[in-house]
């Protein structure tokens, strides 16, 4: 009988020692599942903002029987609206010409000249980069005045819109992230309030995406800066 007491305080400590290692783990598992009690929210910070960059292209057109005739006209009209531009308060340097771009009519169609008025057509564009926006819409009220000179315009309808960009993200962003997780954080405490729960540790948190768009259809030059952040924070009782 002797020989078997070593075994079976071997067993004894072993069966021990799983209990209290039970224990251990089984209290462990209860608190990681506590702290997975969570709650997912969004935070959104809105900004209005003025545009700070306008692209301004302006298309104009001419047609006529001669070739060199079309080009001696084309050459006029961009005299033209370059001088009214420089007029206009416009820097050279925010200034660009493109080459004309010319069409024989007799060669795109069969039976030769038929129903065609003038055979050579060509356009071209003039584009304004600036900073300043309301040198640009000023400018626009009044290139009226070359059309009555003559000076063929293409309206948005051809692809000409004037493009209005925020180029100072960078200089917001900081502020506009930590609103949006304020924003968050206060969705977060009302709900934990409302469950009789406590509001712990952030578990997760996603900035999202910055997106840029007109205000609306009317005001191009005037931008709606969004972002929304999802943070998940730990509940506790």
């Amino acid at each position: 009988m002797a020989q078997f007491k070593p075994a079976l305080i071997l067993g004894a400590l072993i069966a021990v020692g799983m209990i209290i290692a039970g224990w251990i783990l089984g209290n462990s598992a209860l608190r990681i599942k506590q702290y997975e009690r969570v709650v997912s929210v969004k935070g959104l910070s809105e900004r209005e903002v003025k545009a700070d960059v306008a692209v301004w292209p302006i298309r104009f057109s001419a047609g006529s029987q001669d070739l060199a005739e079309l080009y001696a006209n084309m050459e006029q009209q961009t005299l033209q609206i370059q001088n009214f531009l420089k007029t206009e308060g416009f820097k050279p340097e925010e200034i660009t010409t493109g080459a004309p771009v010319t069409t024989d009519k007799y060669a795109q169609q069969y039976g030769g000249d038929a129903n065609v008025a003038l055979r050579y057509a060509a356009h071209q564009t003039i584009t304004v980069y600036t900073h300043n926006i309301e040198q640009v819409r000023a400018a626009q009220t009044r290139l009226a005045e070359l059309g009555k000179k003559g000076i063929a315009f293409n309206g948005e309808d051809s692809g000409q819109r004037t493009e209005y960009l925020f180029t100072q993200l960078n200089d917001i962003k900081p502020a506009m992230i930590e609103e949006a997780t304020q924003n968050a954080r206060s969705v977060a405490e009302k709900f934990a309030a409302d469950s009789q729960s406590r509001l712990g540790k952030i578990k997760t948190a996603n900035q999202g995406l910055f997106s840029i768009e007109d205000r609306d259809s009317n005001t191009p030059y005037l931008k709606k800066v969004r972002v929304v952040s999802t943070v998940e924070y730990y509940l506790a009782d």
